[in-house]
């Protein structure tokens, strides 16, 4: 055995006292680590909204285009040169305002002409006549040969003919007098001249259209509606019934105005299975004009109540509809429901959901079933809601500045 010298046994023991100290230092470490308090678990905020609970009548919802109840393409009578031009282009312009004025002169001659011709017939007709009823006195007597007697009377009517003709011919000249001034059929708004003062046009209905006119008020919205909204609603308005339909335009977010089904097709087309619907709307602001898409709805079930929430709370799982629902314990639950028809901004639910229920409308991408929520109460509001959109952005801002501070 080896007995090392006093100095160099100091040292080893020294450095098992380190050794050793460390040891107690790291085991006291860890109990102090063991014993500190856990971190606190964050809790998801959301805004929750409470199901809304309503009266409704249901509606079908369907894309169709404007139509003018009267349009019609001008065109001119009789062939001539065009010396006036009476309007502005889109101006509106009653029945029976002159449009366009064709030299009258060649036509207003042909009348004079046929008024010539009238009174050279008449004066034949008044001759004849008193000659056959000479002829007639004579003939009692038998002072006249029954040859001359026939002639007398068939010239008698022949001269008659003749004047009837005279007179259709003048008739027919001043109608063609009366084309020379071409005035609007109906009221309405006149496009732009298609022909202008100089130009020599011809008549007939494979001439070139003047201009085209269209009415202004009422105005038709046509459309194709599938089988069942024509069994259930539309089938009535064959009986006389007013079916009410709403119309709203490209640039409405909701429907301003209301109409009733005027016209249904007399079949069903098969290939597609809609039929061919017309609604007619007033207009007589002139606000509507043919050609502009519209989005209509058509319905007049009996008031019923429903629960509606914001449809952008609705979520799709594969083929199924869903929406978190937070119960009293502020716990997210998965709630799968069925929904039907839009009521203006709002979903209708028919089954899933009732009175009461509070559903999570914002937040809904950061919780899952079963996490436990702080919940805000907002109004049952929608995304395109200036209300709603604030609120989701001041809650985000919030959020943000949560994670920033941690």
């Amino acid at each position: 055995m080896t007995i090392l010298p006093l100095s160099r046994r100091r040292v080893a023991l020294a450095a098992v006292v380190v050794v050793v100290l460390a040891g107690l230092g790291t085991f006291g470490a860890i109990r102090v680590d063991a014993s500190s308090p856990a971190a606190p678990t964050i809790v998801p905020e959301v805004d929750v909204a409470t199901v809304v609970q309503k009266t409704i009548t249901d509606w079908q919802s369907y894309s169709g285009r404007l139509e003018a109840v009267q349009k019609v393409d001008v065109r001119s009578q009789v062939p001539g040169t065009i010396v006036s031009v009476n309007f502005k282009d889109g101006a509106l312009v009653k029945q029976g305002d002159t449009l366009f004025v064709i030299d009258p002169r060649p036509y207003a001659a042909e009348v004079d002409r046929a008024q010539a011709q009238l009174a050279a017939a008449q004066a034949r007709t008044g001759y004849t006549q008193s000659d056959w009823e000479r002829a007639q006195r004579l003939i009692v007597d038998n002072a006249i040969a029954k040859r001359d007697y026939d002639e007398k009377q068939n010239a008698a009517r022949e001269a008659s003919a003749n004047l009837k003709a005279a007179q259709a011919a003048l008739e027919t000249a001043r109608i063609n007098l009366g084309y020379t001034k071409i005035v609007a059929p109906v009221s309405g708004r006149v496009s732009r001249a298609e022909i202008t003062v100089g130009n020599v046009v011809s008549a007939g209905a494979s001439s070139v259209p003047l201009t085209t006119l269209v009415s202004v008020s009422p105005i038709y919205a046509s459309f194709d509606a599938d089988e069942q909204t024509y069994l259930q609603y539309l089938s009535r308005a064959k009986d006389g019934s007013k079916v009410p339909v709403e119309l709203g335009l490209a640039d409405e977010s909701g429907y301003s105005r209301s109409g009733t089904i005027e016209s249904v097709d007399n079949r069903l087309d098969t290939s597609s299975g809609t039929i061919r619907v017309r609604a007619k709307f007033d207009n007589a602001d002139g606000a509507l004009i043919p050609g502009l898409y519209a989005r209509l709805k058509v319905g007049g079930s009996a008031p019923h109540p429903a629960l509606l929430i914001d449809d952008a709370a609705v979520g799709t799982d594969q083929d199924k509809k869903f929406v978190l629902v937070v119960d009293q314990g502020n716990h997210v639950v998965y709630r799968g429901i069925t929904t039907g028809s839009m009521q203006g901004n709002l979903r209708v639910v028919k089954d899933g959901l009732k009175p009461g229920d509070r559903i999570v409308v914002n937040g809904v991408q950061r919780v899952r079933p079963g996490d436990m929520v702080r919940a805000h109460m907002v109004p049952m509001t929608t995304d395109d809601d200036p209300n709603s959109a604030a609120l989701a952005q001041s809650r985000a801002k919030a959020e943000a500045g949560a994670k920033g501070n941690s």
